[in-house]
């Protein structure tokens, strides 16, 4: 890229910075950064830049690479959050795309500070995961690259199943003087606690550090924690990924929100600045591309910015019986969305705010594949699709699995129970999970579970795969 055009970049930003800023919103300060395709996939790919290597992350880059050589797909902005926060804005973007993705990531910035479910996540997460980098590399020296990446492979199958309430904090775990930790390692040096079973069976539920309170919903972490077979080197490994997971949770909480909010304010900024026909056309055409239905899925940035118009429209022109019932004067739209910024995540903006109208103006419907044959419509009803919406967001969309018992059988074993809420479970995923498992607890692992509307206790021992 040429001088003439960063410096008509660094112009245009200043003049969208001060839009944005006139419309209320309140980012972090943010620095771009002009990438090349491979900088802004291989950002992309690892989400974080400066990432621990693995296979997986290899793997994403390739996909989104050779999708965008083909001409399939392409990314054109990615932000970090931090504080100072990153946006990085790929070269061969025209200006106008430049520009709208400058807004939409102050967009961005702005949720990501001001929305409570980012209100715990660590702003520094560049430095912190650099050192995770530093210290992965130091156990593939001394274990071998294999080794560590094989147990990785284990870890990052289960990293989504942690508790997305429950942010560890050393002050926190409340771990009770007596019990002095096993060799220090790492930020969590103080939760190696082994071999310290008869004085951990004198407390009571209600004394034990969280992690060790059963049922619990953080795998991840109690596991980390209690697993009999680990070494040092994979609890410090264990809670890296754990530590990242906390950092990308608020994220996945909020996809439609987020993107919803940032697709409102660079339509918005982009429209208060002074730009050619030629570059509105443009950006009118980029703009629709970036908030329109998908065929077959449903587009975050679509259903996120459409509620947005919805509740700003009906804040500001209440109905007589709005008026009377919610006591709405009218005229406070704006500030209603920034609240909603501020308080939601998808589940809630959702259950909230997805009204009748809305679902059929989107035309939202549910749709299932009937007799392994053919996808059909099955519910049209809003209440039922809106529930729908809510039920696949819940837990990112992930089954619920929480640990019941860490010493089933009296031997240490590990059982595993999954909150049925109307969809089963993909037997053959589930069985490779308790493999994983296995290779994290060291002992037999099981998983209670709905099979064809029966009870079912799937058992795994590290040969063989059992159910009953």
């Amino acid at each position: 890229m040429e001088d003439r055009e960063i410096k008509e970049l660094e112009k245009a930003l200043e003049q969208i910075w001060e839009v944005a800023r006139k419309f209320g919103l309140d980012p972090f300060p943010t620095r771009f950064e002009i990438v090349p395709a491979t900088v802004m996939y291989e950002v992309g790919s690892y989400a974080l830049p400066g990432r621990y290597s693995h296979w997986t992350f290899g793997k994403a880059y390739h996909r989104m690479k050779t999708m965008y050589d083909f001409g399939l797909s392409k990314i054109y902005e990615v932000v970090i959050n931090t504080n100072p926060s990153y946006g990085f804005l790929l070269e061969t973007n025209s200006p106008v795309q430049n520009k709208m993705v400058m807004a939409h990531v102050l967009g961005h910035v702005d949720f990501f500070k001001n929305n409570v479910y980012f209100s715990k996540t660590n702003r520094r997460m560049v430095d912190s995961v650099s050192t995770h980098a530093q210290r992965m590399t130091e156990y593939e020296f001394r274990y071998g690259r294999k080794t560590v990446e094989k147990f990785l492979d284990a870890v990052l199958a289960i990293e989504e199943h942690i508790d997305p309430n429950f942010f560890i904090k050393r002050e926190d775990l409340n771990v009770p003087e007596k019990r002095k930790p096993a060799k220090k390692i790492g930020r969590y040096d103080d939760l190696w606690n082994m071999g310290m079973k008869e004085e951990e069976e004198e407390q009571t539920d209600e004394e034990r550090p969280r992690g060790e309170r059963l049922p619990e919903k953080d795998l991840v972490y109690y596991i980390m924690r209690n697993s009999p077979s680990l070494k040092d080197w994979q609890r410090d490994a264990m809670a890296m990924v754990h530590e990242e997971m906390e950092y990308f949770v608020p994220q996945m909480q909020t996809k439609a929100l987020n993107e919803g909010w940032a697709s409102i304010w660079h339509s918005r900024i982009m429209r208060e600045l002074d730009l050619p026909a030629k570059e509105h056309i443009e950006f009118a055409e980029l703009h629709a591309g970036v908030v329109s239905p998908q065929k077959g899925q449903l587009n975050p940035y679509y259903l996120g910015y459409k509620i947005f118009e919805d509740i700003e429209k009906r804040w500001d022109n209440p109905t007589a019986e709005e008026r009377e019932k919610f006591g709405r004067s009218g005229g406070e739209g704006r500030e209603k969305i920034f609240e909603v910024r501020e308080l939601e995540s998808d589940v809630s903006f959702l259950r909230n705010y997805l009204t009748e109208e809305l679902c059929e103006e989107l035309d939202l419907f549910v749709y299932e594949l009937v007799d392994e044959e053919e996808w059909t419509i099955t519910e049209k009803r809003w209440e039922r699709v809106r529930d729908r919406l809510v039920s696949n967001m819940t837990n990112f969309g992930f089954p619920f699995i929480e640990v019941a018992d860490g010493d089933y059988n009296g031997n240490r074993e590990l059982y595993l129970k999954h909150s049925f809420e109307g969809a089963e479970l993909d037997q053959r995923y589930a069985r490779k999970a308790l493999e994983h498992v296995y290779t994290l607890w060291g002992r037999p692992v099981h998983l209670e579970t709905i099979v064809d509307e029966e009870q079912t206790v799937m058992h795994y021992d590290g040969e063989e795969h059992e159910e009953d």
